[in-house]
């Protein structure tokens, strides 16, 4: 904790967990006083400042990607205050500064790809874009930007109609490729039976007697001889 450089305590104030009060007196040096309980000077400018991890949304923006296609994107910014004494020196809404960068960000990095690049791994590339722009700004403020990403992609919907008929298309492709496969697995398997069967004439008579149906009749010729086999009456 930084101790209060101010001499002259009249009153008390606790300071919340997860904040930062910052007093502030003309020609005097910012003192930060962590959560706890303080004596506090007289007529001192204070701030109380939150610690604790935001998640900000940022709006969505309209951009033309690289083929000229018109796509709505939003990203989301994780950050934290870590330098109270510079957050509040800015002027006004120090933030503003890292929404800003990131939303500039945002449309720099959509128009430089195609709409099937947004949609897919370019998303790790656009979010990596976004959180070095809004760190490189966010430190000058005295915030510090954990990650900010892709949250939303939307595509006009002529353009996501055609990506649902090009998936059901591979669907309905990869089904019939399947079944071709399957299909060649039971010839290829019936090729192999008949040439057996053509190797072992008596496994083909023994084959041929077990298909008929009951009470049916088949005469053999083996030779000069007949054998009549039944399968009962």
């Amino acid at each position: 904790m930084i101790q209060n450089p101010f001499t002259h305590r009249i009153f008390a104030e606790t300071v919340p967990a997860g904040t930062a009060l910052v007093l502030q007196r003309p020609g005097q040096t910012a003192a930060v006083l962590s959560a706890g309980r303080h004596r506090l000077p007289r007529r001192a400018q204070r701030n109380l400042i939150g610690l604790r991890e935001d998640i900000t949304s940022v709006a969505l923006q309209e951009v033309l990607t690289a083929e000229q296609v018109s796509v709505k994107v939003s990203a989301v910014i994780r950050w934290r205050v870590v330098d109270p004494v510079a957050y509040v020196s800015v002027a006004e809404r120090p933030f503003e500064r890292v929404y800003v960068a990131t939303q500039l960000a945002l449309r720099e990095a959509v128009a430089g790809l195609s709409a099937a690049e947004v949609t897919s791994a370019g998303r790790r590339d656009i979010s990596a874009r976004l959180t070095g722009a809004a760190a490189a700004v966010a430190i000058e403020v005295g915030i510090e930007v954990a990650e900010a990403g892709v949250k939303d992609i939307v595509l006009p919907a002529e353009l996501r109609a055609a990506y649902a008929e090009l998936a059901t298309a591979k669907q309905r492709a990869a089904a019939k490729l399947e079944a071709a496969r399957a299909e060649t697995a039971a010839l290829r398997s019936l090729a192999n039976g008949a040439k057996l069967l053509d190797q072992h004439p008596a496994l083909a008579r023994q084959r041929l007697v077990e298909a008929l149906p009951y009470g049916a009749q088949v005469t053999l010729m083996t030779g000069a001889d007949q054998v009549s086999v039944g399968t009962g009456s």
